[in-house]
């Protein structure tokens, strides 16, 4: 697997009680942020501090 970094590339997590949601955004040159995914998933629990998603 290859990994290439990139420093444009920002990612927000947020691990709630109920849900798991994911925003992924790229910086632009003049320092707008373009957002380019975004997710959530329902989080059914926890398991030896492991999210059950």
């Amino acid at each position: 697997m290859t990994k290439i970094a990139d420093d444009n590339i920002i990612v927000g997590l947020d691990i709630g009680t109920a849900t798991v949601s994911a925003l992924v955004g790229e910086i632009l040159p003049d320092g707008q942020i373009n957002i380019i995914g975004a997710g959530t998933s329902p989080l059914v629990g926890w398991i030896k501090a492991a999210l059950m998603i």
